[in-house]
């Protein structure tokens, strides 16, 4: 018999897997498919099974997913498409994502309500900002696509809550997404992040806590500790100033003082042990004067109890819960290993008739092996401990970012300064900053002038004049002169916390190249103890006597030499170091994909406003060709006193600049690629360029187009001014070539990479840019749909593009490029669509993202094949494949040491990333 059942909560494709192979384990049922996308199971059965006992297999496999009987009322419902009514909301999102029942005009800016409409992107953001029409699995990870809003951070809200929901269902109930701030740093389970220290369930490697900014500083009495304030002030007890408590230790640094204990323990009571066995070797023991050998076992029996249940118990636990689990790691290998060691020398001291003579030596005692289970054992946490050490160096760039957020900051309140803690601070609110401070939160200068050292996030170190109306952010330090600030983005919004977040994001993505080593490491553990079994039993049979000690003994050393961890550790240790290099250099990388596809780029696309150029447009000159040229500056002006465009915005700065009185603009439109439209004064106004003025079919007096020909050959940016159909004069910008451009362009020409200037103006000022830049390929007059068109034909032709841009306009193409590259001085939209950010804002930062690039994945290819040669080479050994001919043997302990240091060694060879010149 065959059923369908529907199955609620099911998110991804490995609940689809989970979910057949937890029905497929009932004897009654003999084939089971399920569909994601329907999140139904069809189930065929030789006897029927309750809808009751098919919920409680899938509970009992940890999936809380709902089943029930589907009826055919379910299969018309999904033949009926979503009748939701229509919802109307601004283009210009004046309050948000606020939302109308009924068209009209936004009650803030007075432009005309768009009916909203729902778009489906993939929650991982596998093609970045690429969206659908219809709902259904993303192409490329095949998870379900979710809706899309008016802001790209819900988006990222959609993320999180489905690796909330995914680790619900597939991992240990009580490891769950909640703060978010403890990861495996082999990336085994993703981003998932846990809320409470532990071990890895997959790798059983040691959990890495996630820097992250204060939630708070607290202050107390240095007479009085008891005293614990939010804010600064006076004890209230002896008067005396508050001051800053030293923040928590660390988990990381708690785990490290941990270890660091247990190992000083270890190695008090290995070292003993050691030197015991080792007596045993001399031609006459100085020992056995004392007593006699027997005693010897016993004194290390006793000293390697509180090694092996005391201080490496973990790594029994860990490998326990890797095999009840299936999830075969290194301490795997260990557990198994030491353990036999272990055992086979407990019964050997208490029961040693019970072996045969192949076991025993040439005095006729049972080989007892303490000294390797007690070193071993210490050498492995050894390795623990140094690698904790070296984790914590990976995660600089991060620590050193945090150090640059403040605790506190000075609030000008009716003219009176009082200190605030920064979590008090609100946008709006005026801050003094003093010389030498660090700037709290993200604002302008509201009064006064300085010079800013942003070195630490633009990683220029010149310091840069500030002066009223500029903008300074979080983390950067005040020069020699005050001045006071007005707030605007703080906490989580400020430009250094978004830093920070994602680096972190970006330290925990995967890189495509570590699939290899993901595949290998499936195979790696099961294939070792093979290899280990197959040792003991050639051993057994073609060794020399004692045949089983020796087959014992390789076995042993197999499974301690072989590591998976430095397979698991070459990639996300490149990546971690390779991402933080970047953020301290101003290249904000969103993930490690990203970081390996800059490397392989051949094309780089770049826009021409706010990307080559400055992308702060000044108004050169307003010409009317007949009447008045002031009335047209009035009109344009008002008309962009809505939009957000650069030159929209360089026009309304030039009115305000010539005290021009501004009128509203009604039925406000901005046509895409080509200029704005609406009415002023009841007049109907349009700037563009001359698609624009074709579009809505206006009068070119040829006089006019002549003069704007003109001052496109000098490079200006000129739009036509048309009123109530007749073009009847122009406005003349400029906008300066970044002195950068041309170097920067030189230099990736240099390294094999075509760039190609895509700009909306006219071909006359295009050209003019490109001969200045030497740019021989480039294309003008290009709409937001003719850069997309562009891309995908590179693409179609085997090309690897990177696209850089800075407006609204360049988001689609910025999704669309295998490396979206945006300006950090342009818009959110195109910075939210791209995968690289340059927190300066010009074409030199394109180069460092490609040196580091290219050195990062050098760096992830030496760590490969550090893993693959020590593995491939180290068990083979152990295995003692060099007997025959040298008649070398590899002691487990001397491999425990080896197995130690090659994760070791990976982590340092990644922390050379810190020093390279990019």
């Amino acid at each position: 018999m065959k059923h369908t059942y529907k199955i609620t909560g099911m998110t991804c494709v490995g609940c689809e897997t989970d979910v057949k192979s937890a029905l497929s384990n009932l004897k009654e049922i003999t084939a089971v498919q399920v569909n994601l996308d329907k999140e139904e199971a069809t189930v065929e059965m030789t006897s029927h099974v309750s809808i009751e006992k098919l919920q409680q297999t899938l509970l009992l496999a940890g999936l809380h997913y709902t089943i029930k009987v589907k009826d055919s009322s379910e299969d018309k419902k999904e033949k009926i498409e979503e009748t939701n009514k229509a919802v109307y909301e601004c283009p210009m999102h004046c309050e948000g994502d606020k939302t109308y029942d009924e068209p009209g005009d936004c009650p803030v800016c007075g432009m005309h309500l768009k009916e909203q409409t729902v778009e489906y992107i993939c929650p991982m953001h596998c093609e970045g900002d690429k969206t659908y029409d219809n709902p259904g699995t993303c192409p490329k990870c095949k998870m379900k696509l979710v809706v899309k809003s008016a802001k790209d951070s819900e988006n990222k809200v959609a993320k999180h809550s489905h690796n909330h929901e995914h680790a619900h269902n597939h991992e240990h109930n009580h490891a769950h997404k909640g703060k978010g701030v403890f990861y495996c740093s082999m990336g085994c389970e993703g981003d998932k992040t846990y809320d409470e220290p532990g071990s890895c369930p997959v790798c059983g490697m040691d959990l890495i806590e996630q820097p992250t900014l204060a939630t708070g500083t607290k202050f107390t009495c240095s007479m009085h500790p008891e005293i614990i304030k939010d804010a600064p002030g006076a004890c209230p007890i002896c008067g005396m100033d508050l001051i800053p408590m030293e923040p928590d230790e660390s988990e990381e640094q708690k785990t490290y003082k941990d270890l660091a204990k247990k190992m000083k323990l270890s190695t008090i009571l290995s070292v003993p042990v050691l030197l015991i066995s080792l007596a045993m070797y001399l031609p006459k023991n100085p020992l056995l004067l004392i007593m006699p050998q027997y005693y010897w076992d016993w004194v290390q029996f006793l000293l390697t109890i509180p090694v092996v249940f005391v201080t490496c118990w973990v790594f029994f636990e860990r490998a326990w819960k890797s095999i009840i689990t299936w999830n075969l790691n290194m301490f795997t290998l260990v557990g198994i290993g030491t353990g036999a060691a272990f055992l086979f020398s407990i019964v050997g001291l208490f029961f040693p008739d019970v072996f045969p003579q192949e076991f025993r030596g040439k005095s006729g005692d049972v080989s007892l092996y303490f000294e390797a289970t007690a070193v071993i054992l210490t050498l492995v946490l050894l390795g623990q401990l140094l690698e904790a050490r070296a984790h914590s160096q990976t995660s600089g760039a991060i620590k050193e970012l945090l150090k640059l957020a403040p605790s506190e900051a000075t609030l000008v309140i009716d003219g009176e300064d009082k200190v605030v803690s920064i979590h008090d601070i609100k946008a709006g609110d005026l801050l003094r900053v003093k010389p030498g401070e660090k700037i709290p939160v993200d604002g302008v200068i509201a009064e006064g002038k300085s010079s800013i050292d942003e070195s630490m996030i633009t990683g220029e170190p010149i310091p840069v004049d500030k002066t009223v109306d500029d903008k300074v952010s979080s983390g950067t330090i005040n020069g020699t002169q005050s001045f006071v600030m007005k707030a605007e983005r703080v906490g989580s919004e400020t430009l250094l916390a978004q830093i920070i977040q994602m680096v972190s994001d970006a330290s925990r993505s995967r890189a495509p190249i570590q699939k290899l080593a993901d595949t290998i490491s499936k195979y790696f553990v099961p294939i070792v103890v093979g290899v280990s079994i197959i040792t003991f039993i050639v051993w057994a049979n073609f060794g020399p006597n004692p045949a089983l000690v020796y087959a014992f003994v390789n076995a042993v050393a197999v499974l301690i030499i072989a590591c998976p961890c430095a397979l698991g550790l070459a990639t996300p240790m490149s990546v971690m170091v390779g991402v933080g290099k970047g953020a301290q250099s101003g290249v904000l990388i969103k993930n490690a994909e990203a970081l390996e596809t800059m490397n392989k780029v051949n094309v780089l696309i770049t826009d021409k406003t706010g990307t080559l150029t400055e992308g702060k447009p000044s108004v050169e000159s307003v010409v009317a060709l007949e009447g008045d040229s002031k009335k047209l500056l009035q009109q344009i002006a008002s008309l962009n006193q809505y939009s957000e465009h650069p030159l929209a915005q360089a026009i309304v700065t030039y009115a305000k600049q010539n005290k021009t009185k501004l009128s509203k603009a009604d039925d406000f439109e901005a046509v895409a690629g080509m200029g704005v439209v609406g009415t002023v004064d009841k007049n109907k106004v349009a700037l563009g360029n001359k698609k624009l003025m074709l579009q809505i079919k206006a009068t070119i007096p040829s006089e006019l187009e002549t003069k704007i020909i003109a001052e496109q050959k000098l490079g200006k940016t000129v739009s036509f001014i048309a009123v109530n159909k007749k073009a009847v004069g122009y406005v003349s910008i400029s906008d300066a070539i970044k002195q950068s451009s041309k170097q920067a362009i030189k230099t990736l020409m240099d390294k094999g990479v075509e760039v190609i200037m895509l700009t909306g103006d006219n071909e006359n000022t295009a050209k003019a840019v490109a001969d200045e830049l030497h740019l021989t390929n480039f294309k003008a007059g290009c709409l937001p749909e003719d850069k997309l068109e562009v891309i995908k034909q590179l693409q179609a032709e085997g090309k690897i593009v990177a696209m850089a841009g800075d407006g609204i306009n360049d988001a689609p193409a910025l999704a669309q490029s295998n490396v979206g590259i945006a300006m950090g001085t342009g818009t959110d939209v195109a910075i939210e669509s791209s995968e690289i950010t340059l927190v300066k804002g010009d074409l030199q930062g394109i180069v460092k993202a490609k040196n580091l690039s290219h050195e990062v994945m050098k760096n992830i290819k030496q760590n490969l094949f550090f893993s693959f040669a020590y593995n491939i080479l180290g068990v083979p050994i152990a295995a003692g494949v060099l007997f025959p001919v040298f008649g070398i043997l590899l002691s487990p302990i001397i491999a425990a040491l080896a197995m130690s240091f090659s994760s070791v060694s990976v982590i340092t060879n990644s922390l050379r990333l810190r020093s390279v010149k990019i």
